[in-house]
């Protein structure tokens, strides 16, 4: 799989120094917002194909999943990803080398879709902010949403548990749908995974790109079969 990383161009927003309080919070929860035009919702990340063959059937078994993805898998790669993005564009860096690292890491070509096609929607998005066209780009999601954030003054450690929270939250809706769930049962996990956020949030902010590895290897393998799925309903 090729490298087709670009820079980002014209991302930089106005500086938190001239933004009004709590406006930095305020960007933060909109950017990650389930209403933010990067089509996250069109993903479930292979939870589909898992739940197809009867690997995640209940909220406990989901949990399990998510908590490996978190702490083995693609999710601590790219919060690994996030970090290492946020301290270089916090030091005028162009995030270059996460970028080729997020995108050459991509296990499938679906996952490859889904973390490229949010990460340049997000870029584009970011534009009705500046007031200007933000360029074309080619990013990985976590590296946008890190360079983004860290341009913004908005800190690291924030910022990256609320990338957290957004996917975790996306791929447990995506779930509530398939197993299915209850929405009740969804809450539930969602407030049962706080611990997890929290630690791995900690964790990766600490961490660098020595620490990327992954070995959740089902999810890595019914990312590839949800590809040729017959029926489904979800893009990765």
């Amino acid at each position: 799989m090729g490298i087709r990383t670009r820079m980002i161009i014209n991302t930089t927003i106005m500086p938190m120094a001239d933004l009004a309080p709590n406006t930095a919070l305020l960007r933060l929860m909109t950017w990650l917002s389930p209403a933010f035009p990067v089509g996250a919702f069109s993903y479930s990340h292979g939870i589909e194909r898992a739940v197809h063959d009867g690997l995640i059937h209940d909220k406990a078994s989901l949990q399990d999943w998510l908590v490996e993805l978190m702490n083995h898998g693609s999710v601590w790669n790219d919060a690994v990803l996030f970090a290492a993005s946020w301290r270089d564009a916090d030091t005028g860096g162009s995030c270059l080398e996460q970028s080729e690292l997020g995108e050459a890491m991509a296990g499938s070509k679906e996952r490859h879709m889904e973390t490229m096609l949010q990460g340049n929607a997000f870029v584009q998005a970011i534009g009705h902010w500046s007031g200007r066209d933000s360029g074309a780009a080619q990013m990985p999601y976590p590296v946008a949403v890190a360079m983004v954030a860290a341009r913004n003054r908005v800190a690291c450690e924030p910022a990256l548990a609320a990338y957290l929270h957004a996917v975790v939250s996306n791929l447990i809706q995506g779930a509530v749908r398939l197993v299915p769930l209850g929405q009740s049962h969804g809450v539930s996990l969602m407030a049962a995974m706080e611990t997890q956020i929290v630690a791995v949030t900690e964790r990766a902010a600490s961490s660098s790109l020595d620490d990327l590895g992954s070995a959740a290897i089902m999810s890595d393998i019914m990312a590839m079969q949800h590809e040729t799925q017959y029926s489904r309903v979800f893009r990765s």
